[in-house]
């Protein structure tokens, strides 16, 4: 029997936030509230600009069900101690995930 894939991170993405980095790229994810929690914190330490959520309890759609899947195996939460913010690099096919949760969700 193959045993599963061990996950890198457990979170379920329910919300789609802006987030302004320090030289005023802007840019949407889809998150959670700790990890924007931590994103808030990373602005509060000056890592990023600033952080906001544009929409709370997205529906779990395939998509998100797949990015969520791509952030699990890929990054790890970040705990408070965090010295830096590290932006979730996405591949072509992520970005294309990402842009139609953006779209099922009215942001873009």
């Amino acid at each position: 029997m193959q045993s599963e894939k061990k996950l890198k991170s457990h979170e379920i993405l329910t919300l789609i936030e802006e987030i302004t980095l320090n030289d005023g790229e802007k840019y949407y994810e889809v998150s959670n509230m700790v990890q924007n929690g931590r994103a808030e914190l990373a602005a509060a330490r000056g890592y990023i600009k600033q952080v906001r959520i544009l929409q709370l309890n997205i529906p779990r759609s395939q998509n998100v069900i797949t990015y969520e899947r791509y952030i699990n195996e890929n990054f790890f939460m970040p705990d408070e101690n965090l010295d830096h913010f590290e932006r979730w690099k996405r591949t072509s096919e992520m970005d294309e995930i990402v842009e139609k949760i953006l779209r099922e969700n009215h942001i873009a």
